[in-house]
């Protein structure tokens, strides 16, 4: 599990990532909004802690501009600001959970736990879709209309993983993480070779949905009416 931490405070923040290291999450720390930003909206983390009160662009911005580009990545508020107010305010602009410092460490990591469940509740649904096709993840078929073809495993992970961020561009790197893993010695080639099976399944659907190609940075599903 990917974890990107937006905090200022250096010192804080290099506590808190030693301790999400030693329970076994990858950890993203940034001490700026802007680079938080930057960061967030690859939506390859699977929790993002995020403070409000940031320098070059604020928590609360930082925030905004996440759900306004449609990324989904549940946001853990960990700020010194803790009236009723603000709680209220940061919950209203999407965060999914808000905890005041000072905090205690189990209860930190219960939180995040709890938004890995629900993340993972809501992605393990049956069905995901984008445009004219739909992902069946339990019986490994991709539909487009009236007409249906099987995929591999492989091949379901990595178009779920399109599906979750259309019309986003998706990098090569990110594809080999999220997929294969850190420790994986997959290689570009090897995510090429997918990208290419996915294709002509979707040429033999007919479908309009298709991942192009976004030269120098990767992929990206699109829906061509």
């Amino acid at each position: 599990m990917k974890i990107l931490l937006i905090e200022d405070e250096k010192r804080l923040s290099d506590a808190l990532a030693h301790i999400l290291k030693k329970e076994k999450y990858a950890v993203d720390a940034v001490y700026d909004g802007e680079s938080g930003l930057d960061k967030g909206i690859s939506g390859i983390y699977d929790v993002i802690i995020l403070d409000l009160m940031l320098p070059k662009m604020d928590g609360l911005e930082v925030l905004k501009s996440l759900r306004e580009a449609q990324v989904n990545t549940p946001v853990l508020i960990l700020t010194a600001k803790d009236s009723i107010n603000d709680k209220v305010e940061g919950l209203d602009c999407g965060a999914d959970d808000y905890l005041a410092k000072p905090f205690s460490t189990p209860e930190l990591l219960a939180r995040i736990r709890a938004l890995l469940r629900r993340k993972t509740e809501n992605i393990n649904e049956d069905t995901i879709a984008f445009g004219d096709i739909s992902l069946n993840l339990s019986t490994y078929e991709l539909f487009c209309g009236a007409k249906k073809v099987k995929v591999s495993l492989k091949e379901c992970e990595i178009l779920k993983y399109f599906l979750q961020r259309p019309n986003f561009v998706v990098t090569k790197d990110e594809l080999i993480i999220k997929i294969w893993g850190y420790d994986s010695e997959a290689e570009y080639n090897n995510i090429e070779v997918y990208i290419s099976f996915l294709r002509k399944k979707l040429n033999f659907l007919a479908a309009k949905t298709e991942i192009s190609t976004v030269r120098g940075a990767g992929y990206k599903l699109e829906y061509n009416v």
